[in-house]
């Protein structure tokens, strides 16, 4: 069965290669179908190694994805030096072959490069990892002027799903009154629009391009793992790597 991918659709250059798993094309089972590349959710470890296998040959990667121990906080790493299952929710890379990845169900990954394609990242968002600056941090730890930068949001909880307290509204606004434009309230409810708060904060960096998918991963049941709709379930992933310049 081939895996089901989406390739994100940004102008990045002919070094960058990304791609983001959706919930088809693996051997897992159950709450966990099929797709599941997550080690920490409670699937099989055989299937999980099984899926990885796949992920590598079907994207043709040179070597084993940089998989993180992620903790939603702002700790990022070298993926050409960090060890396996290092706890971290973002890594980068300035070498080709070293793959980034970071896993979601619901939380936003974001997938960065420069203009120049020597240098790639991916990040994890939820609502903690925003609000603690992940963002800003792996745009700082990239070295590159952000005007240069080339941003991707991956899919992750929309608007109409992200219920949220209003304690969470107001840290958010209280960092920047702007983030008011991101929530909505509906029958006494706010609702969060993570997207929405991402792009306003690589907007405020100045980040050169940004881009994304409006994909919800709550509604789209069919295609995504979302832990908000089953809190047992897989998760997808989001990658990014260089290639050697002389590769297209």
């Amino acid at each position: 069965m081939n895996i089901d991918v989406i390739r994100p659709d940004w102008p990045a250059p002919a070094t960058v290669r990304g791609a983001v798993t959706r919930r088809a094309g693996g051997v897992s089972t159950g709450p966990y179908a099929s797709f599941n590349l997550a080690s920490h959710v409670g699937d099989a470890p055989a299937a999980v190694a099984a899926n990885r296998a796949r992920l590598r040959v079907a994207l043709g990667l040179p070597r084993e994805p940089v998989w993180l121990r992620q903790v939603h906080g702002t700790a990022i790493v070298d993926a050409a030096l960090a060890p396996p299952e290092a706890q971290a929710d973002a890594s980068f890379a300035t070498v080709p072959g070293h793959c980034c990845v970071v896993l979601t169900a619901d939380c936003l990954p974001i997938l960065l490069c420069d203009a120049a394609g020597t240098r790639v990242a991916a990040v994890h968002a939820g609502w903690r990892g925003l609000a603690a600056g992940i963002v800003a941090a792996t745009v700082i730890r990239l070295g590159t002027p952000p005007g240069e930068l080339l941003a991707w949001i991956g899919p992750g909880i929309g608007p109409r799903a992200y219920a949220v307290g209003p304690e969470l509204r107001a840290t958010f606004c209280a960092a920047d009154a702007a983030c008011a434009a991101a929530f909505r309230q509906d029958g006494g409810q706010w609702y969060a629009d993570l997207a929405a708060i991402a792009r306003l904060q690589l907007d405020a960096l100045g980040v050169g391009w940004i881009g994304g998918s409006a994909e919800c991963t709550f509604e789209a049941a069919d295609r995504c793992y979302s832990y908000r709709r089953e809190p047992v379930t897989g998760r997808m992933a989001s990658l990014v790597w260089l290639v050697p310049a002389d590769t297209r």
